[in-house]
């Protein structure tokens, strides 16, 4: 149905910014939401940024990430400014849709691109 292509995971040093990007294809959907969650190591999965008209971040990112949105190319993007060691995970690209008349809602979700800050 849906398939993301997610690319722009690295290797950075602290301080160092990173710009990840993610392309939906497939046929037969429309997307409600595209954002990122992300894995620390040893972590819980949790929230990054999303984009569903409204623009939604994590607390411990705020003022360094942005997430950008092309609803007509189905991409999403998170430039990633400032990063610190803490950021270091597995970035999922993610997206759902919603089909209010049935209340069904579908998920989707990316292979993921590592994101490694370290000096």
């Amino acid at each position: 149905q849906v398939q993301f292509v997610e690319s722009g995971g690295a290797l950075v040093q602290p301080g160092g910014s990173l710009r990840l990007s993610c392309s939906a294809s497939g046929s037969g959907f429309n997307l409600n939401t595209m954002g990122w969650w992300r894995e620390p190591p040893g972590g819980q999965l949790t929230l990054v940024a999303t984009d569903d008209d409204a623009l939604k971040y994590a607390d411990s990112v705020k003022g360094r990430f942005t997430i950008s949105r092309d609803r007509a190319k189905n991409t999403v993007e998170l430039q990633m400014n400032d990063l610190e060691p803490a950021d270091t995970a597995l970035y999922y690209c993610y997206a759902d849709s919603i089909d209010m008349a049935k209340k069904i809602k579908t998920e989707y979700w990316g292979q993921g691109t590592q994101v490694t800050v370290s000096p």
